[in-house]
């Protein structure tokens, strides 16, 4: 028997350390922490035994839905939703709940800002940093030469750019907020209509001249368009809880050996 990894039982059920060992693989560990993982697996393991204990004892039987519309649940994981269903308590949304969460952040409900930008792209590796001196430079020299006659941007853009785009004069057509990366999009977010960017802007995919030809910035979206959603969210949150509240209860109730569960398992960022 492995000290360090070994078998875990539950309420008399082993759960072997080869199989938590394989369930490791699905849980992230962080940096210097390999027995991280085994331990994750190994609770969540256990949770699953208990919950399928618990559907025992209920007397339950499997009732396989579909889910995500085309796949099937497996026995197990139906008896595990329906012990879930008739033993948590979750509580309800209240209008009033949602209300205070438009009021309080009011930022994140808007219509998303659209533009519609031109550019001309010099494309050089990010680790190149003696192509990417000579694209600068010739991005500066280009902008000049555009200042001077605005005209001079689309047959730029047609012999000089890397983008496809080209063809089109360097126009990209309408995109919103995400659509590009951050470094291209914090240009696109100071630029006013008909305004050249008087630098060239550099991104991961090289250096850009860009223009801005169109934008409508995003308008505070009414709380009726979006209550629906955030009763989604909160409802969301509102059965994580509940499922957190109540498997912690069929542990605290178990006699587990082989893990000791009274403390939690510190979170990994992914």
């Amino acid at each position: 028997m492995n000290l360090l990894m070994p078998d875990v039982i539950v309420n008399g059920e082993t759960i072997p350390s080869s199989a938590i060992a394989a369930e490791a693989q699905n849980h992230n560990a962080p940096q210097g922490k390999p027995g991280w993982a085994w331990k994750a697996a190994a609770r969540a393991m256990v949770v699953r035994a208990l919950l399928l204990q618990e559907a025992g004892r209920l007397g339950l039987k499997p009732d396989p839905q579909m889910v995500d519309g085309d796949k099937q649940e497996t026995e197990d994981e139906s008896l595990i939703r329906a012990v879930l269903e008739q033993q948590m308590e979750i509580p309800a949304v209240s209008a009033a709940e949602c209300q205070f969460i438009y009021d309080t952040r009011k930022e994140i409900f808007r219509s998303p800002n659209l533009f519609q930008p031109a550019h001309i792209l010099f494309a050089v590796k990010p680790e190149d940093s003696g192509a990417r001196e000579v694209a600068k430079k010739n991005a500066t020299e280009f902008i000049k030469t555009i200042q001077k006659n605005r005209k001079a941007f689309a047959d730029i853009a047609k012999n000089n750019s890397d983008c496809p785009s080209k063809d089109a004069g360097g126009t990209l057509g309408q995109i919103g907020t995400g659509d590009t990366v951050p470094e291209f999009e914090a240009v696109l977010d100071i630029l006013a209509a008909g305004d050249l960017h008087p630098e060239p802007v550099e991104t991961r995919f090289g250096i850009h001249i860009i223009r801005m030809d169109e934008k409508a910035m995003g308008q505070q979206l009414p709380f009726d368009a979006v209550k629906h959603q955030i009763m989604e969210k909160l409802e969301q949150v509102a059965w994580a809880k509940a499922a957190q509240t109540y498997t912690q209860s069929l542990v605290n109730d178990a006699e587990v050996k082989g893990i000791d569960l009274s403390k939690p398992i510190e979170t990994v960022a992914v």
